[in-house]
């Protein structure tokens, strides 16, 4: 099995005001690809062009990504890797919150945000997403996960059928030893390499960030770790042979329940 690179992008989302994200994201990327020749996969925070501003009339949505995913695509060809976050997509009298994941080539998949976050009323103006979605990279199969979704173990049971699962959010700073502590239990229960990836700062509702965006291995052991309330970048390589090794070696997924999801 072979490596993958990847980069997570941690900073302070500017409230709805998605030319100055472009704008900063833009600055970060340069840099990375400046210290690293080559990213498989290039990840970015949940709502990343405009904050998590659900029940905001202002925020514009379009049916097919607008301006959002064109940006994406702009990012995912002009670095050759593949570049992916959340952004809102209309859908009917809603919007999605909407994982998209976009190929150098423009080609593009998605993945819509199952769990909506009760507490800011989510779900009266966000459609649930029902579909779990895998994608690949090089033979490397992973799991898109958006924020509240790490609550819910049963969603993200690894059914064999991922080696990494990633999760991108705005995850608030009262709640980090949550965020803290879920992707650990991710990481070990499912046997996969796990990366969240989170804003930092206070966005338009006065809602505290305080980041903490890590790359953790199967057994939940920080690869690489962002710096606590400051924008940067996580950059690892992950060599997925390990992992294969360990689960020939501890193979808990043998002994996993079955069941059904609906």
């Amino acid at each position: 099995m072979s490596t993958l690179t990847v980069a997570a992008i941690q900073y302070d989302i500017s409230w709805r005001d998605k030319s100055a994200n472009f704008s900063t994201l833009e600055h970060m990327i340069s840099a990375v690809f400046n210290e690293h020749q080559h990213i498989d996969l290039l990840l970015l925070p949940e709502t990343f062009s405009t904050g998590f501003c659900t029940t905001d009339p202002a925020v514009s949505v379009t049916d097919d990504g607008g301006e959002d995913l064109f940006w994406l695509k702009q990012m995912a060809s002009q670095y050759g890797c593949v570049v992916a976050g959340s952004v809102f997509v209309r859908q009917a009298d809603k919007k999605a919150n909407r994982f998209y994941w976009v190929w150098p080539d423009g080609a593009v998949e998605y993945y819509d945000k199952r769990h909506l976050f009760r507490l800011g009323n989510e779900g009266d103006y966000v459609v649930q997403g029902n579909d779990r979605k895998v994608f690949d990279i090089k033979g490397i199969r992973i799991f898109p996960q958006v924020c509240y979704d790490l609550r819910f173990p049963v969603w993200q049971r690894n059914q064999q059928d991922y080696e990494l699962l990633v999760n991108v959010a705005n995850w608030p700073a009262a709640r980090r030893h949550v965020w803290d502590t879920l992707l650990k239990a991710r990481a070990m229960e499912n046997q996969a390499f796990v990366i969240g990836v989170n804003r930092v700062g206070a966005d338009g509702l006065g809602v505290a960030h305080s980041g903490g965006t890590v790359v953790l291995d199967y057994v939940g052991e920080p690869v690489a770790t962002a710096v606590d309330d400051k924008a940067g970048v996580v950059v690892a390589e992950l060599d997925f042979s390990e992992l294969e090794r360990y689960k020939e070696s501890f193979p808990a997924y043998l002994d996993a329940d079955d069941f059904v999801l609906n």
